[in-house]
């Protein structure tokens, strides 16, 4: 039995036809950035549309001349939810055209050029939050998200003017002044006596609490007892109302710690959505190969 001959035509067709479906295979999976950028274009016009339409739409629902208005709470809580769901619709619509028009007919190609996309328009979202071009730019987009920061912030300004009007020494003072007939000296002492005593080191607290009986005594013209009694009384005020006036402070630090890292969470979630409805847009965007066997050369008949 004799070897078979090989044949050099159908050697030279198999190489040919291997390194046509290499070639073609490293086009299919080539990034296309013309087709990136426009769906970054059409990503970030649809972010701009959809938020311009949530803030129409809450604005309207607004309505200065009577009292039925939503709650700022419930309105930023809204508004973040909107601003969310609007990022998801602009990351599937922006990965869509991204794979349409990149030309690319395998699907994980076409969802990479979607994710590639979300994670362009994103970087270009936060530049123009966070640039001097965002000011004109970004207006749309800080918009709504001052919105949602809107909750912790109202929780911290709240919060100050409560710990700022626990000012314990001007109580203190007004009382030190309540009788009105004494002379400025002796009171004056009097309130420099009972600032030393709240203010001062403990180890002198004995020795300033009788300076201020004897100075509060000698400006109202009371006995030295009733003085110390008053003294001891008003130090005691002014320790209950530094305690409160802490325990508030601490209170609102962990509002606002809270609502920190709420948001945060939630922009974690939001950027995530975001990434999978670009994975899903650009999947669903590749042209499928209709006339695939009559432009890619094949093997078979050889």
């Amino acid at each position: 039995m004799s070897d078979a001959i090989p044949n050099p035509r159908q050697e030279e067709n198999l190489a040919y036809s291997t390194a046509s479906d290499d070639a073609h295979a490293i086009l299919l999976n080539k990034v296309s950035w013309g087709a990136i950028l426009a769906g970054v274009v059409v990503a970030l016009v649809t972010q701009v549309l959809l938020t311009m339409l949530g803030a129409g739409v809450g604005i309207a629902t607004l309505d200065p001349g009577t009292g039925d208005n939503p709650e700022a709470s419930t309105f930023s809580i809204v508004a973040g939810i909107w601003y969310v769901l609007s990022g998801i619709v602009a990351a599937f619509v922006g990965g869509y055209i991204a794979a349409r028009m990149s030309g690319k007919t395998p699907p994980t190609t076409g969802a990479l050029h979607g994710l590639t996309t979300w994670a362009l328009t994103t970087l270009l979202v936060l530049y123009f939050l966070t640039s001097t071009v965002g000011i004109i730019v970004g207006g749309a987009f800080s918009g709504i998200a001052s919105a949602v920061g809107g909750l912790g912030e109202t929780v911290a300004q709240t919060a100050e003017p409560i710990v700022a009007e626990a000012n314990p020494l001007e109580a203190i003072e007004a009382q030190v002044r309540s009788t009105g007939t004494d002379p400025e000296a002796l009171n004056n002492a009097a309130i420099s006596a009972m600032r030393a005593l709240v203010m001062g080191n403990e180890a002198d607290v004995n020795s300033a609490r009788q300076n201020a009986a004897q100075a509060l005594a000698t400006a109202r013209g009371i006995p030295l007892e009733q003085a110390t009694e008053q003294v001891t009384q008003m130090e005691q005020q002014y320790r209950q109302a530094v305690e409160q006036a802490k325990q508030q402070a601490a209170e609102a630090a962990d509002t606002a710690a809270s609502v920190a890292s709420t948001g945060a969470l939630l922009a974690f979630v939001s950027l995530v959505l975001g990434a999978i409805a670009g994975w899903f847009g650009g999947r669903s965007g590749v042209v499928h190969p209709v006339f695939a066997d009559r432009l890619i050369p094949s093997r078979r008949g050889l």
